[in-house]
């Protein structure tokens, strides 16, 4: 039977696509947006959904090119492409598991920090707890912090969704036939042991630093308030950038900043936009319903169109940091 990175399973037919207009040009992909379309995710969840599943379909697509000219040997970016697929199904709610490990990735409603708000991690409700009643932070510094806290709980969501296909790989490897199949299952264990080694490193270095800025509070010198871009920048600081490198990265994060800024505020748009859209459509008016409709499906193309375009700078950003020889501690 056909792999699930083969060319017959998953690229669709131009006839296919020509009489019923799909949205992916892979067909496991569009399998995962029909499915969350027939959840009824919400309509920023749906949008965040779309432009991870558009990155996940232009690296799949790469690959098979790589693939056809005989690179890719052996198998880690393939490797790599299935850890992505199954963080995303994770992330979502859709890899059949009945857990609370799905990432919150959109806290919209984070302008109030809340007294009862948990991150289900002892350490970080600790540590959360201690900066909220420091006295060291202003309201609008505290709502900055709060953010870094959730994009690290959702980093930690990461790490858990790969130790389970680690885990789960281990256990088909007990089950090997033969000694090549083996020697590439060996393999492919290997890379998914380094990349959780690679993120457990990360997940310390975050954790350091939220201690850290929890004891000492935001220098002066703090240069940005977006989780991302603040985890790039230190990224950036650990690697082996020249400082006139160090600049004119630092001037291309600022204007990734912006990007992120102007994504979440259209993700905010919509949400709006749909609250007033389900008002609208309880009252029964066509004519008012059409136009909401109208205005709703234009703000949607517009999410999920910045959505993608800010997942593939992200991605332009943490490559090019990662090419200049990241100095990684060993643990």
């Amino acid at each position: 039977m056909a792999g699930k990175y083969s060319k017959e399973m998953n690229e669709q037919k131009a006839s296919d696509k020509n009489n019923n207009q799909v949205e992916f040009r892979i067909a496991k992909l569009n399998q995962v947006w029909e499915k969350a379309i027939r959840m009824q995710l919400p309509p920023v969840r749906l949008s965040e959904l779309h432009s991870d599943l558009k990155i996940q379909e232009k690296d799949e697509l790469q690959w098979k090119k790589l693939k056809a000219e005989g690179l890719d040997e052996d198998g880690e970016r393939e490797a790599q492409l299935r850890r992505n697929f199954n963080i995303i199904l994770a992330k979502f709610g859709m890899d059949g598991k009945k857990d609370t490990r799905t990432l919150d990735s959109n806290r919209l409603k984070d302008h109030d920090v809340k007294d009862g708000d948990t991150f289900e991690d002892p350490r970080l409700d600790k540590l959360w707890n201690k900066a909220k009643t420091s006295g060291k932070f202003s309201d609008e510094e505290l709502q900055t912090l709060q953010r870094e806290f959730h994009h690290h709980k959702d980093k930690i969501n990461e790490y858990n969704i790969v130790m389970d296909t680690v885990s789960r790989t281990e256990e088909v490897h007990k089950n090997v036939i033969t000694p090549l199949e083996g020697d590439m299952k060996e393999q492919v264990l290997h890379q998914k042991h380094a990349d959780l080694k690679q993120r457990m490193r990360d997940l310390n270095q975050g954790f350091e630093r939220l201690r850290k800025i929890t004891h000492e509070g935001y220098g002066a010198d703090s240069e940005f308030k977006e989780p991302r871009v603040i985890e790039l920048w230190e990224m950036a600081k650990r690697s082996n950038l020249s400082e006139d490198e160090l600049d004119s990265l630092k001037e291309e994060l600022r204007h990734f900043e912006t990007k992120v800024e102007k994504h979440q505020h259209y993700q905010e748009q919509l949400e709006l936009s749909h609250q007033k859209l389900k008002h609208v459509e309880a009252l029964g008016d066509k004519d008012h319903i059409m136009r909401n409709k109208e205005k709703y499906n234009v703000l949607a193309e517009k999410a999920r169109e910045m959505g993608y375009k800010m997942k593939k700078h992200l991605q332009d950003l943490t490559n090019k940091i990662s090419r200049n020889g990241l100095q990684h501690n060993e643990l």
